[in-house]
């Protein structure tokens, strides 16, 4: 079975942050994710993380997906893979790749095209690489009539050899049980007294064993994160090659200033994407619709013809044909169906609204299940927390509920129920009544003349 083993030890201490960092994200996502994504579609499936500086981190957010060793001292890249023997060991007639945790770009043409070329050529070690226009400060790729004869890094290149331009991606295939005699093998006799992973190659060489290099025609899978700088570059390059594939599938963008779509996302042909608008978490939007300006859609699937002003919307479904905003927050576990209105200044939380359905303004419905063709009046309210439970409300078909309602949970309105202005509803109403709550108006005449006798004199 093929094994993959990715360095993911990283402090980058230039991010200035109190986190591993292969854990940064591009696009909403941790590089490492991206790395193993790669893997995974890849059809690899047998993953050992390496971890170093604050590993737990790691654990915790692999949570137990894949087995993780620890990488106590920083000693180089060579090191790191050491500590992944005896993962190795469990099955050493396959092959194994070596990533790195903070290149997210790696893909997976390259990963399987790699892996044909590395078997087709009885490779002990295959060296994945980029051409590059500026190769500066990578480790040059030194080809041979038979495979590559070493890889040669910048402070130690010829001035011919610093004009090659094939370098390594730090991405490597090896026969596995090579990897492990070769890892044994490796000194650390250099200035930096570490144990590098290009060594091996010079060594299966030495050995008679066959190295090769696989070109890929995507440089960027060289691309890397060491500080904040970088880290834009990355997420800047990623969005963009995002945005390109949705502008190339029919998506519409007439300005891109602030948006931002992770790879995850779905987007339906003819739908327009406005600026400021932020698409997360494998957000689906349908055919025809148009989101933004300045919205936040997170792990919501948005059907066909929706339009969505100002609006952040949570881990929720907008069927087709609604009109939401502005200023409008729908929260998780929310379903708003086809025709439902939503105006400005109005949060909807864990709760169903039924077709055609107008919640015109400055109205909360939380926990609650709204039938069809419901009118909500300005300034409506469930109340659906006492302090310790939250309760629901069930709202029939046809209902008007009058401005300034408050609906105190549990409640039910039967169909076609109307509710006064200014009415507070404690118990349930049959079907087609009126719920009027007014009181006793009281009229104190004079008071503002007694009151304000002071200021009306001046």
């Amino acid at each position: 079975m093929n094994k993959v083993v990715i360095l993911a030890g990283g402090q980058g201490k230039r991010m200035k942050a109190d986190m591993p960092k292969p854990l940064f994200k591009v696009l909403g996502e941790p590089m490492l994710e991206w790395v193993i994504s790669a893997c995974e579609e890849s059809g690899l499936s047998d993953i050992c993380v390496v971890k170093g500086f604050m590993g737990d981190m790691i654990d915790e957010y692999l949570g137990g997906r894949y087995q993780t060793v620890l990488q106590a001292e920083r000693l180089g890249t060579g090191h790191a893979v050491m500590q992944a023997v005896p993962f190795l060991e469990n099955d050493t007639d396959g092959h194994t790749l070596v990533l790195c945790g903070d290149a997210p770009f790696i893909d997976p043409t390259a990963v399987s095209e790699a892996l044909v070329i590395h078997k087709q050529q009885n490779n002990a070690v295959t060296v994945i690489t980029a051409e590059l226009d500026n190769p500066f400060g990578y480790g040059r790729i030194i080809r041979s009539a038979t495979g590559i004869s070493g890889i040669v890094e910048q402070k130690d290149a010829s001035d011919e050899q610093k004009a090659i331009r094939e370098v390594n991606s730090g991405a490597y295939w090896f026969k596995t049980a090579d990897l492990i005699d070769l890892l044994g093998k490796l000194q650390c006799n250099n200035a930096q007294k570490e144990y590098y992973l290009t060594d091996t190659v010079s060594i299966a060489i030495a050995e008679g064993k066959n190295a090769g290099a696989y070109k890929s025609e995507n440089p960027d899978i060289i691309k890397g994160a060491n500080d904040r700088k970088d880290l834009l570059e990355l997420n800047t390059y990623a969005r963009m090659a995002v945005i390109n594939k949705h502008l190339e599938n029919g998506v519409e963008f007439t300005c891109l200033d602030g948006v931002t779509i992770e790879r995850s996302v779905e987007i339906g042909v003819g739908s327009e994407i406005l600026a400021g608008t932020i698409l997360r978490n494998g957000t689906v939007i349908g055919k025809g619709s148009k989101i933004g300006p300045n919205c936040i859609i997170d792990n919501c699937k948005i059907g066909d013809e929706v339009t969505l002003n100002n609006v952040q919307a949570y881990d929720s479904s907008i069927d087709a044909g609604v009109k939401i905003g502005p200023w409008v927050h729908i929260r998780p576990g929310s379903h708003i169906k086809s025709g439902v209105k939503i105006g400005d200044f109005v949060e909807i939380k864990n709760s169903t609204i039924g077709e055609q359905t107008a919640v015109a303004h400055l109205t909360y419905v939380g926990d609650s299940d709204v039938g069809r063709k419901v009118n909500f009046g300005c300034g409506t309210v469930t109340v659906n927390y006492d302090g310790i439970v939250k309760s629901r409300c069930t709202i029939g078909d046809n209902c008007f509920i009058g401005c300034n309602t408050n609906l105190v949970a549990p409640v039910k309105l039967g169909k076609a129920v109307y509710t006064a202005a200014g009415t507070t509803i404690t118990k349930d109403v049959p079907d087609y009544a009126l719920a009027i709550d007014r009181g006793v108006l009281k009229i104190n005449e004079g008071y503002s003349l007694r009151k304000l006798k002071s200021k009306l004199d001046k």
